[in-house]
């Protein structure tokens, strides 16, 4: 019997009339997806805007974490302040939770999440310039570390570049098929310049795995499994490297129990920095249950 093509079972996407066969092919292969273009620069630069808000604390908002380099001293927007590297937890701030909502992105999310879809982790990423110490590095990583939700087919992260993304100033560096393994022990790297809060990396994984870098223009987005292995490496510029991202998962998704897994380390981390923020204990599944928001569809189990 003759065929003309073989259609291959697919573990890591669903079916869906957006997706080409051979982008699916990419993603069950590679674990990422890149799409050119998706979001808008008027879009960008109305998160860029809300964003240097947030630095000069001209607007509060509620549970955002805000993140600065441990050894870079001028801010890029107040310079008596530590550069802010990262926020994180977005969700109450209306303008920038706009990105996990916008319709272009939601198309691409559910054909790896299905139609009920869930925004369960947000950040805004501004890699600063790097000080000498290497601490602008983001070790390599697996997301699915710090989530306490399953099954991991049915998560996807999406990541836009709001301005060019190159290997001068860290674009992320991915180590492609890493997403069919399992996930790994991590912890935080012994790096001598020292290395940022939360910044755990895989303790052992094959350091001549290929890599690729992603260089990616203003608005390209990048969809990636939790299991992929990735990372980033210095800023090498003068400028700060801005990327605004959303990890999404099913509402069909439930929560585990990591007590006396790999995860045990994050977990006590998490619950130790949201009883000193808040003043009562926060178990692991509820820290992330408070920031879960529907986007999409029904919620279900989470």
């Amino acid at each position: 019997m003759n065929f003309l093509y073989y259609i291959p079972n697919h573990r890591y996407s669903l079916d869906n009339d957006l997706l080409t066969p051979e982008q699916r092919l990419f993603y069950e292969e590679n674990g990422f997806l890149l799409i050119k273009n998706l979001v808008s620069e008027e879009d960008i630069n109305r998160f860029r805007k809300e964003f240097e808000r947030i630095c000069r604390q001209e607007v509060k908002v509620p549970g955002l974490v805000v993140m600065r380099d441990v050894a870079i001293a001028k801010s890029e927007f107040v310079a008596d302040q530590k550069a802010v590297s990262k926020i994180q937890d977005y969700q109450e701030d209306p303008e920038l939770f706009r990105y996990c909502s916008l319709p272009q992105i939601l198309k691409y999310v559910s054909c790896f999440t299905g139609p009920n879809i869930m925004a369960m982790h947000t950040m805004l990423i501004n890699k600063p310039p790097d000080a000498g110490t290497k601490t602008s590095r983001h070790p390599m990583h697996q997301d699915l570390h710090y989530f306490p939700f399953r099954p991991c087919d049915r998560i996807v992260c999406s990541w836009t570049a709001m301005e060019r993304v190159n290997r001068q100033n860290g674009c992320l560096v991915v180590l492609p098929g890493t997403h069919k393994g399992s996930l790994l022990e991590h912890d935080y790297p012994e790096w001598e310049g020292g290395v940022n809060k939360m910044y755990h990396g895989v303790r052992d994984y094959d350091q001549e795995h290929p890599r690729v870098h992603l260089e990616m223009e203003t608005g390209d987005t990048v969809f990636f499994h939790p299991l992929l292995i990735h990372g980033s490496g210095m800023n090498q510029t003068d400028g700060f490297r801005k990327a605004i991202s959303c990890h999404y998962a099913s509402s069909d998704c439930y929560y585990i129990d990591v007590q006396g897994t790999t995860q045990e380390n994050i977990s006590k981390e998490v619950i130790d920095i949201a009883q000193r923020r808040f003043g009562t204990e926060v178990s692991f599944q509820d820290s992330w249950a408070f920031r879960g928001r529907l986007v999409q569809g029904e919620r279900i189990s989470m």
